[in-house]
């Protein structure tokens, strides 16, 4: 019986008849159903552009007719790499750090990249954990959220020579490569925004900074752009809690039940708490902004839909999530030039800040 002919590079793929065998597939009979070496099938799942055109489509042929996966741990044999990269949010429960996460991950998955995701619920312990655990599972990189972390972390990621970038976050002095935006700066420039209105009894409902050096520099922003006028914060106009609506609208409470003059404006550290004040003064019969101005933080979609929609900060996390996926890529990609991204904090006026009035 005469021999079926050896197809050569220049032949076009052909869909196999080979029956496909029970149980899992090899390399081995990709390369034989693809009539090239293991070397070549290796070359094609590790560096496809070294792969002429024909041969990556006999084996991309092969694969799909065996169902064939590559074994993960051989291949980071080969490349070194896993092809995973690591995320660790605070909470998905905030709108924006889940849309950056989604934007993040299509990015990667563009590039060939895994998303491995963990949430740390504002707790540096845990979060400290979940990046040791994504680095003994071999990651190529990390992302995390600000630069606020537990002491090892840094010397860690250092020691395992993993390349991290730090989201949500640009300042003048930096720990890493940062993307984000200058959160003193935004709070600085909301908080001149309503001195510029004539405010001066202004409050804020502040997110705990013990854990978060975003929320210290949106409260030192407001602190200076204050102090610059003359002007403290009373400590009765200082509420501080953790996140949520509910949260927010407690804080609101608070501040308006202190036995003081109550404030003219008050700033919310994110859009949770601006929600949650503005749902309470509404409930409570508050004028906005007839003798109460509210201005909030992260510009999430609910704040826009409200009766009053909110005067904001808006933060392009879809941007963030994209500019991150570049910084990760470049560092592994061995771009030494790679350079901190700070990305526009930008100030929407609505219908909640308006002058105080006389009376």
């Amino acid at each position: 019986m005469a021999k079926a002919a050896r197809p050569t590079r220049h032949d076009p793929p052909a869909t196999p008849s080979v029956a496909v065998r029970p149980g899992a597939a090899t390399l081995r009979e990709v390369a034989e159903l693809a009539c090239v070496s293991k070397a070549t099938v290796s070359r094609f799942i590790n560096s496809p552009e070294v792969v002429s055109p024909s041969v990556r489509e006999r084996i991309q042929i092969a694969i799909d007719h065996l169902g064939w996966v590559p074994h993960a741990a051989a291949r980071a044999l080969a490349t070194q790499r896993t092809g995973t990269i690591g995320a660790v949010v605070p909470t998905l429960a905030n709108e924006h750090f889940a849309t950056a996460i989604q934007v993040l991950q299509d990015e990667l998955e563009e590039k060939g990249y895994t998303l491995l995701l963990g949430c740390s619920e504002y707790d540096l312990q845990r979060e400290y954990r979940q990046v040791r655990k994504m680095l003994e599972r071999g990651v190529d990189a990390i992302a995390v959220v600000g630069e606020g972390h537990h002491p090892d972390l840094y010397a860690l990621l250092d020691q395992r020579n993993v390349p991290c970038v730090s989201t949500f976050t640009f300042a003048a002095k930096q720990r890493s490569i940062c993307v984000g935006v200058d959160n003193y700066r935004a709070f600085y420039d909301a908080t001149n925004y309503l001195l510029g209105l004539g405010h001066r009894r202004i409050a804020m409902i502040a997110q705990n900074a013990d854990t978060n050096d975003r929320a210290a520099a949106r409260r030192e922003g407001v602190r200076v752009a204050l102090a610059e006028h003359g002007i403290a914060i009373h400590p009765a106009h200082m509420a501080e809690g953790f996140w949520g609506v509910q949260e927010g609208r407690r804080l609101f409470s608070q501040i308006m039940a202190a036995p003081i003059e109550a404030p003219t404006a008050i700033v919310c550290g994110n859009g949770s708490f601006a929600t949650g004040a503005m749902l309470e003064a509404m409930a409570a019969g508050y004028d906005v902004p007839g003798h109460l101005s509210l201005i909030g933080f992260d510009d999430f979609e609910v704040m826009a839909e409200l009766p009053i929609p909110i005067t904001t900060v808006r933060v392009p996390s879809a941007e963030i999530g994209r500019r991150t996926a570049e910084l990760l890529i470049a560092q592994l990609n061995g771009e030494s030039d790679t350079q901190s991204i700070e990305c526009e904090a930008t100030l929407i006026v609505r219908e909640s800040c308006a002058q105080p009035r006389a009376d």
